[in-house]
């Protein structure tokens, strides 16, 4: 399967995706069905975590997420990203039904882990936002493409879909290249100390769905993630 797709950056990519392992997995919340899509030809493997009959029924819960070593791995308090990864997985289970298409080489917006790094020195040391380092570095707000989720979506015959983000770009992204969103759930979860600029420039700049999480902050003091199997 291939198609011209536009992702975040605005670059016309050529993308075929297939099909490499599945298996179930066991997770602290539950048990999930996992798939293994390899990108076409850069060999990249993105992984779908998933639960219930995707392509019938009413449209399911997806959420396309990037990935994040800082936050998923480390536990870093400066951004998000977990925190939106654990909700997701909270709500498939929910629901009994519902994806995740998890991104691979996406840390930092696309700029890579080192690069995300750097850029975590400069707002430290230069009082600079997330924006504001990655321009210093020389690199754009965000230099990510969906491309690849787009093409796994077709691959599993899933054309509309429920979508779980905070970002208005990948609707477009999505819509774009004919999925269909049928219903905007936002992503939100209690701002901390170390992320709160990260947050506000998220939505002051990009134009994130954040409206309600900053009426929430303005009501519940700072505060740590969740404890437990889902922070």
């Amino acid at each position: 399967m291939k198609a011209a797709i536009t992702g975040l950056n605005n670059e016309a990519l050529a993308i075929e995706v297939e099909r490499y392992a599945e298996a179930q997995l066991p997770l602290a919340i539950g048990l999930f069905n996992v798939l293994v899509y390899r990108s076409l030809p850069d060999l990249t493997e993105h992984l779908v975590i998933a639960k219930g009959q995707l392509n019938e029924g009413t449209p399911p819960f997806l959420r396309v997420h990037s990935e994040c070593f800082t936050g998923e791995v480390l536990g870093s308090l400066r951004c998000d990203c977990k925190s939106q990864l654990d909700l997701a997985l909270e709500t498939i289970m929910a629901e009994e039904r519902g994806l995740v298409i998890y991104l691979r080489n996406h840390e930092g917006r696309g700029i890579g882990l080192g690069n995300k790094i750097r850029a975590y020195q400069l707002q430290d040391s230069a009082g600079m936002d997330t924006l504001e380092a990655n321009h210093a570095l020389g690199f754009p707000d965000d230099l990510r493409t969906f491309s690849v989720a787009v093409q796994i979506l077709k691959a599993l015959q899933i054309s509309q879909v429920r979508l779980n983000t905070n970002n208005p770009a990948k609707v477009v992204a999505l819509e774009s290249q004919g999925i269909v969103v049928t219903e905007l759930i936002p992503s939100l979860s209690v701002p901390n100390p170390h992320n709160r600029k990260y947050l506000q420039t998220k939505f002051s700049e990009l134009g994130h769905h954040l409206e309600a999480l900053f009426e929430k902050s303005r009501k519940i003091p700072d505060s740590p993630p969740r404890e437990g199997p889902c922070r």
